[in-house]
Formats: structure tokens, C-alpha cells, sequence
């Protein structure tokens, strides 16, 4: 049989709060923010994972930074995002 998922057991507690003692929903809850707390992590292939690292460590950011700079930048490329414009008395330090 299987066991039921986080989300169902905090459903049925939901519908049956009375009858959950206090020390089971603290166990949910837990579990719940665990969850919520590793869920913004994207697993790619390791040929993506490796590229990734080896651009995280260029920029200087950390592998979530870096994702979400290359979704930014091919959302604005591709016109899915409006492309941020540059201010023209701003410092560019030699680039464009």
C-alpha cells in the first residue's frame, strides 16, 4: 500500500482538525515547510548541471542566480519580457 503524499495528509488534517493531535501537525507542518523550502530547485541533465556550475563560478553567482539570468535574458531576447533600457548619462565601463 502506498504511503499518502504531504499534501493529502495536510488535506484530511485540514477536514478533520479536531481529531489531529497537536504533535501530528507539528510533524505536518514541519514536513510541509521542508518541502516549500526545496521546491525552487529545477534538476537538468548533468551536461546542463555542468555548464551551469562552470557559469555560476564565471559570474559569480549561485546556480538559482544563474538560471534565472538566462531565463531573463532569453525572455528579453525573444520578446516575452520588455528589454531593460539603459540609461544614456549611466556609466557603462567601456561596454554597450
Amino acid at each position: 500500500m502506498r504511503t499518502p503524499d504531504a499534501p493529502a495528509l495536510l488535506e484530511d488534517a485540514a477536514d478533520r482538525i479536531s481529531d489531529v493531535s497537536r504533535a501530528d501537525l507539528q510533524i505536518m507542518l514541519r514536513r510541509a515547510a521542508l518541502l516549500l523550502r526545496n521546491a525552487g530547485s529545477i534538476a537538468f541533465d548533468d551536461d546542463i548541471e555542468e555548464a551551469l556550475r562552470d557559469l555560476s563560478g564565471e559570474f559569480g553567482k549561485t546556480r538559482n542566480d544563474t538560471v534565472r539570468f538566462i531565463v531573463r535574458e532569453w525572455m528579453e531576447k525573444n520578446t516575452y519580457l520588455p528589454v531593460h533600457e539603459l540609461d544614456e548619462d549611466g556609466d557603462v565601463d567601456g561596454e554597450a
